[in-house]
């Protein structure tokens, strides 16, 4: 399995869309702070996952999965992520989009892992 895909159970389940694009002001903090709320909301009760991605140009989208709403509610209201997000916008994000959906379907097709030029099926 890809380590970059979240592993999650089967829908429904709840996804918190963030896309952003970053200012390019304190590289290293936001580093910082992004790894410490991906750590500190894997703790938190309902979560199941998290997907990220950035390119060059500052664009990003985090996904993370939730187990209802009510834990997305939890999360938000968490004080340490509710600082960083408010530091976030003053300090990191030129500009931001936040989504909440139910997610009711989900598919898609893993990479074959090949072990001696065979697909090896053990996962």
């Amino acid at each position: 399995m890809d380590d970059a895909f979240a592993r999650l159970p089967q829908p429904p389940y709840y996804a918190v869309i963030f896309s952003s694009r970053r200012n390019g002001d304190d590289d290293a903090g936001y580093a910082e702070a992004a790894q410490r709320m991906v750590e500190l909301a894997a703790q938190q009760p309902g979560y199941l996952g998290v997907e990220s991605t950035r390119g060059g140009d500052g664009f990003g989208i985090t996904v993370s999965y939730w187990e209802s709403e009510a834990a997305i509610a939890a999360w938000r209201q968490h004080a340490e992520h509710a600082a960083t997000r408010a530091y976030g916008r003053q300090h990191w994000y030129e500009h931001y989009e936040l989504r909440v959906a139910k997610v009711e379907r989900a598919y898609g097709k893993a990479a074959e892992k090949r072990v001696d030029g065979r697909v090896d099926s053990s996962e």
